[in-house]
């Protein structure tokens, strides 16, 4: 499990092209996420962690969101994307480890989580919750999937159960929606949580 700290493993997994999670598309449940979303949101400030090919960010910046933040591991999926969208803001795409971004330098109106949390060692789930809740605004959202099964390997996805999360993120969080998304990809059905929470004050 310790590989998955390293930023060579995910390179490389770009590079063979071993990227399973890699749907080839907006996630369903995202997409519907951020169809609704009011004209006034497009200039909040959100966050994609463990982006990797981005499709997400790209939609959102296709719909006229101006200030999204993409931030990945690996060089690969990030000079893939900037190549797709030339003029997305160079600044905003960030190859870094996620665990290391500074509250003191980012924050969010809201986060998007979309097969990052299932990537990392499950050793610091405790440690990516905290760290959500640094980067997020007072009342800011974390918003996105959790896988809701168990794979049983030591390399990622790594699974879970709602429960687990209930527990590890009310401490910092307010659940506002923790349900089994009924939109999913078909390859994911019945297998996602739909998550949307406030960081507490």
């Amino acid at each position: 499990m310790e590989k998955v700290n390293q930023a060579e493993f995910w390179q490389q997994r770009y590079e063979t092209d071993s990227i399973g999670w890699d749907m080839g598309e907006v996630s369903p449940p995202l997409k519907a996420y951020i169809d609704q979303l009011p004209e006034s949101a497009k200039a909040q400030a959100i966050l994609v962690p463990g982006a990797g090919n981005a499709y997400e960010v790209g939609y959102l910046r296709e719909q006229g969101f101006t200030n999204v933040t993409l931030v990945d591991f690996a060089q690969s999926p990030i000079e893939a994307f900037a190549k797709r969208y030339p003029d997305f803001p160079a600044e905003h795409l960030i190859c870094a480890d996620f665990f290391t971004l500074s509250p003191e330098q980012y924050q969010f109106d809201w986060i998007l989580e979309q097969t990052f949390f299932c990537a990392i060692n499950p050793l610091r789930r405790d440690e990516y919750v905290e760290q959500m809740a640094a980067l997020l605004k007072p009342n800011g959202r974390l918003v996105g999937l959790l896988f809701d099964k168990a794979f049983g390997r030591d390399e990622p996805p790594f699974g879970g159960t709602k429960e687990e999360y209930q527990q590890r993120f009310q401490p910092h969080f307010e659940i506002e929606i923790m349900e089994t998304s009924y939109n999913s990809h078909p390859a994911r059905q019945g297998s996602e949580l739909f998550i949307q929470m406030r960081v507490k004050a």
